[in-house]
Order: structure tokens, then sequence, then C-alpha cells
């Protein structure tokens, strides 16, 4: 029987149904550690752009000194006691007699301005009195982070406008408040629309003349006569830029018309422009329905706007425009160079010795650390092209370079060096499993072999171009390390994109999702108020890679419905 249940077990290992059953078990545990990855990923970030409710906490301390906290509860964690004490460097009477878990509250209390800093931990067994005041006001300003705090007072142009506890003040905080920023969306079009443009065609001209007095060879009575239209043309743009910036002004002044008195939860009164306020909000007297509407304003900010505090605040919208503007011009570039370079070593070159040395040489290169990368494109496409390309097309403008610096061309040129061995070798493969006989019918109906290869071995290896371009598009997406050298910056001026002559600036410097993951992570100096947008952003950067892939994997799998006989 034994023996029996032995031999039932040996052809059960022979026939491989184990391993399929370990397989299956590895690949499900592998499914669930990305999707729980991903929804930690997304609570922790998104659940940031919730409005949460102000909590006033009466705080005393064991040394006797009593506070009063207004703000979020922004975490919260349980430590033992002699960690408490060793993160404190307090000493045991600070907490209850035989007291072995302590729980502490990260308290948001902002206001950074004038009481930093905005974080604050509190154990609990310091709190004597939680309450959750409906009149509480949350603040959203351009610096210094929010303000919290209980409104007072309106006032214009320094006379009160309205002032007390009711509805009505509120009222007309909200009405100067939407003026506030109907009046900041006309001062960013004009900035960034007129007096941009004009900015512009005033370097224009500037480096015209610089360019007429360098040249030679041109007659005295041309020189003069093409100085004068320059000189007049810049008159008109230097006046077009004076009545601009003068209506700027006009608007910043009316921007700076209004302001507000709030008081502190330790009494103190600030007075603050709406100029410096973007949003307010009073979250524990919000409905449901109000949050959600705040929580999707919340979202879309993040997605639209600017960053601002060093990247702590606003939004990411330049390094989402960034990142997609440098994947699709990479995939551009190392599409054409993969596919030639695998149609030569597999159509064209003599199969041998030195087409295997340059394969292994091909699957190396994938290899290379892509730091080595951004070195080798830091050196040849920034300094070399970029400083010869500077010295042909662009001396006016020298000794300040155009192409001679990274940039949006370079970056997506080193990645796309990075990643072509990828798509050679997915090409490769492609072309390998077409049959013979394929090839061989095409040139017997009277084909030429460049026919064959471009219009039916390319169209059917064309699923295995696009698993290329796939993978280079998920690797290229991901990486950091070569951009920091190569174009990727904290903070970019303006888009490579916009309405200015030629419209697409590939010189220009731009950010990037990846870059700024760790930038904020890492290097910002309020690591707390941070840390919530690291997992939004994070989780952004996985939805543009999904998105990317999934757009590819469409196209390739309808060419291969295609070319297998199926209608699209």
């Amino acid at each position: 029987m034994v023996k029996k249940d032995g031999l039932k077990l040996n052809a059960w290992f022979a026939s491989g149904e184990p391993w399929v059953w370990m397989n299956a078990a590895a690949v499900g545990i592998s499914i669930a550690a990305v999707v729980g990855l991903l929804l930690l990923i997304a609570f922790r970030g998104f659940a940031h752009f919730w409005p949460t409710s102000v909590t006033r906490l009466d705080v005393e301390f064991s040394n006797g000194v009593s506070e009063v906290l207004l703000g979020e509860i922004a975490d919260q964690e349980s430590l033992s006691a002699n960690q408490y004490l060793e993160s404190t460097g307090q000493t045991a009477e600070a907490l209850e007699p035989e007291q072995a878990v302590v729980e502490r509250w990260l308290i948001k209390t902002g206001n950074r301005r004038v009481a930093p800093p905005d974080f604050r931990w509190v154990a609990t067994h310091y709190i004597k009195k939680i309450d959750y005041p409906e009149n509480a006001l949350v603040l959203e300003r351009m610096e210094w982070g929010n303000a919290y705090g209980f409104l007072e007072a309106v006032y214009q142009d320094g006379e009160l406008s309205s002032a007390g506890e009711g509805e009505d003040v509120w009222s007309d905080l909200a009405r100067r408040l939407e003026r506030s920023v109907g009046l900041r969306v006309e001062i960013h079009a004009l900035e960034s629309g007129e007096l941009n443009g004009i900015n512009y065609a005033l370097e224009r001209v500037r480096l015209e003349r610089r360019s007429l007095d360098r040249r030679e060879t041109v007659d005295d009575a041309t020189r003069e006569a093409r100085l004068s239209a320059l000189i007049e043309e810049e008159n008109t743009l230097l006046a077009a830029f004076q009545d601009a910036e003068s209506r700027l002004r006009s608007l910043e002044e009316s921007l700076a018309r209004d302001s507000i008195r709030i008081s502190t939860s330790s009494g103190q009164e600030l007075e603050i422009g709406l100029s410096e306020i973007l949003r307010a909000w009073r979250p524990n007297g919000m409905s449901t329905l109000q949050k959600v509407s705040h929580y999707l304003r919340s979202l879309w900010i993040f997605l639209s706007e600017p960053p601002r505090e060093a990247n702590t605040e606003g939004g990411i919208f330049p390094a989402i425009f960034g990142t997609l503007m440098m994947v699709m011009l990479m995939s551009v570039l190392v599409t054409p160079f993969g596919v030639i370079a695998a149609l030569y070593l597999r159509e064209y070159a003599k199969q041998g010795a030195f087409v295997r040395l340059i394969r292994i040489a091909v699957n190396n290169l994938a290899g290379v650390p892509s730091i080595v990368y951004g070195v080798f494109g830091l050196g040849f496409f920034v300094y070399f092209l970029g400083g010869n390309l500077d010295q042909l097309f662009f001396p006016d403008a020298l000794p300040a370079p155009t192409f001679g610096t990274p940039g949006m061309l370079w970056a997506s040129l080193t990645l796309a060096l990075l990643t072509v061995p990828v798509v050679v070798v997915s090409t490769e493969e492609g072309l390998t499993r077409i049959p013979r006989s394929i090839r061989e019918g095409s040139l017997a109906l009277g084909a030429t072999k460049a026919e064959t290869l471009f219009k039916v071995v390319l169209p059917m290896a064309s699923p295995s171009i696009l698993t290329g371009v796939i993978l280079a598009v998920a690797r290229a997406a991901g990486e950091v390390a070569p951009l920091m050298l190569v174009g990727v910056v904290k903070l970019a001026p303006s888009l490579p994109l916009d309405g200015n002559f030629p419209f697409v600036h590939l010189e220009r410097k731009f950010m990037h999702l990846g870059f700024h993951i760790y930038d904020v992570g890492f290097q910002s100096p309020n690591v707390e108020a941070a840390r919530p947008l690291v997992f939004a952003t994070a989780l952004l950067l996985v939805i543009l890679i999904i998105f990317l892939n999934l757009t590819a994997i469409m196209l390739r799998n309808r060419l291969e419905r295609r070319y297998r006989g199926v209608e699209a």
C-alpha cells in the first residue's frame, strides 16, 4: 500500500502538476503584493486631499505648562515607554506610573510663519480636552503652508468690512476670495501670455542686432536700414511691455486690496492679505457633499497646477507634462534605431563571429548602469554635440548656451540609447520567428529584398517591435539617475511646449515625476508636509506608465490580429 502511494506521488510529481500549482501560487502572491502596494500608496497619497477635521486640543505637559493646539491629526503611533523617553529626551517622571505604552499624535498646527514648526508630536496622556469647533478656519496660502484659526474680521483697503462670528463675515470672505481667484487668473494669463511673448520677441530682436553687428559681409546701407527696423520694432515692443506691466501692477494692487484678521489657538491675532490666500474652508462644518467637492477640487489642483513651497505644496502638472513628452520623444527616437540595427543583424549581415560579438555587446549594454549613460550623454550629447551646434547655429547667443546645456532633447536621446538594446533584441526575435518560406514566396513573386522586408516581414514583426517599445517605455519612464545629468531640474521656469515660435523648445530643461519623487521625499525642508505628496506622485507615475503601456499593448494586439488574418 505504501509502495503504491509512493508510486502515485512520484507519478504526480512526474506529471508536472505540483510545479504548475507552485507557479500559480507564486504568481498569485506577486499580484497580491503589487495590488496591496498600490492600494497602500493610493490610500497614503490621495487621502491627503480629503478635508480633515480641525481638532482643538487642551494640552497640559508634565512640567505644568498648558497649551491649546489647533490643527489636523496627521498621523498617530504607539511607542514603548523606553522608545518614547529616548526619542524625546525626557525622564520617567514624564509618564504615568507603570505606563508601558505611549500613544502619540502628529498634529499639523500650521502657522509656520509665526509659530514654527507646523508639525508637532503630542502624547495622548497630556491631552485633557478634545473638541471640534465648527468655525475653525483653514487657509491655504501661497507661502508658509496652511494657517489655522478663527475668522475675526474682513477688511477692504484697511477699512473694516465685516466682523464677528456669524455667517455674514464668512460670506464676505468667500465673495472676496472668489474675486481674488479671478484676479490671480488674469495676472497669470498676462504674465505667461502677453508679457512672456513680448520678452521672447525682445530676446529675438537682441540676438538679431547682435548678429547684424557681427556680420562683416553686409554693406553699410543694408545694415543701417535693418538696424533702424530692429530699433523701431524694439521700441514698439518696449512700449507694449510697459503697457502690459502697468496693467499687471494695477491687477496686483487690486488683488492686495482685501485682507482678513484671524485669531490663533494661542490667542494671537494675525492679519493676512487675500493676495496670499488661495483657498479657505471650514472642514468641521462641511457636509459630505461639500467635502467630496473639496476633495475633487484639491485633486484637480494637484494634477493641473505648478508646485510651490519647494515642491511641498501645489500641483505637479509640469512634471506630468515633462515625463509624458520625454517618453514619447524617446519612443520616436529609439524605435527606428533599434529596428534598423535588428534588420541589419538578422537580414543583411553575414552571420559569423563578428555578428555574434555584436549581439553579445548589445545584450551587455542592457546591463550597464543607467548613470553611466547619463555621464556619456552629458559628455557627448550636451558638451560635444550641443556645444558644436551652438557654435554653428547659435553664435549670437554665446556665451549663453542654447543646446550646449542639459535639456529635453539630450535627455530623450540618452534614454533612447539606454533602451535601444531592448528594442534590438525584441525585434530580432520577431524577425527570427517569421518563416523563411514567406520571404522566399515574396521573392519568387518578383518582389525585391527591400520590398519583402518593408512590405511583408516588418509588418508581420511589428507586434514584437511594439513589445520592445513597451519594455523601453516602462524602463525609461522610471529612470532618474541619468536624467539628473542631462536635463531634469527641480523646478522648470517654463514648459518645453508653448505659444512662442517654434512652439516646441527641445533645448529647455524639464521636470520629471521620478525626480520629483526623489526631490520631495529626500531633499524637502519639510518632510512631514511632503510625505503624502510622495505617495500621490508615485501612484501617478505608476498610472502614467500603465497608461502608456496599455496604449502600446492595444496597438500590438490590433496588429497581431491583422497579420493573423483576423479583421481588427
